[in-house]
């Protein structure tokens, strides 16, 4: 997740073209890794290529989830960083962006189920 530094953090809105399957839509930056690189570049070239921002804090390791599917299996890795640098949307993989606080974000409906699971966890956020 990414933070601005006024208790703000980046959610983005999953393209309904790109993603005709994904029902809860926001979620946070992310997306594969590239084999070989460690899992901080990975996450500063996701970030630069779907935001445009600029990873500026260590991040820090939230969560780890495995998820498992009929067909495939996913490791979602969960970080909590600051970025700096002004959104300019990948379009192909985004609808939209917007920054809520952690409190609207609770709220907030469609929100990615794993990630409303971290949510769910306030132990994970202290």
């Amino acid at each position: 997740m990414l933070g601005n530094g006024d208790g703000k953090y980046l959610l983005v809105h999953r393209s309904a073209k790109k993603y005709p399957d994904v029902k809860d839509r926001w979620d946070l930056v992310g997306g594969r890794i590239n084999s070989g690189t460690t899992l901080i570049k990975n996450l500063r070239r996701e970030i630069k290529e779907e935001t445009n921002l600029v990873l500026i804090s260590n991040p820090k390791l939230i969560a780890v989830q495995d998820i498992i599917k009929e067909k495939f299996h996913v490791v979602r890795v969960t970080y909590l960083g600051r970025a700096s640098g002004k959104v300019a949307l990948d379009n192909k993989e985004h609808d939209s962006y917007e920054w809520f606080s952690l409190h609207e974000i609770k709220k907030l409906p469609g929100l990615d189920v794993y990630f409303k699971k971290l949510l769910d966890n306030p132990s994970l956020w202290k």
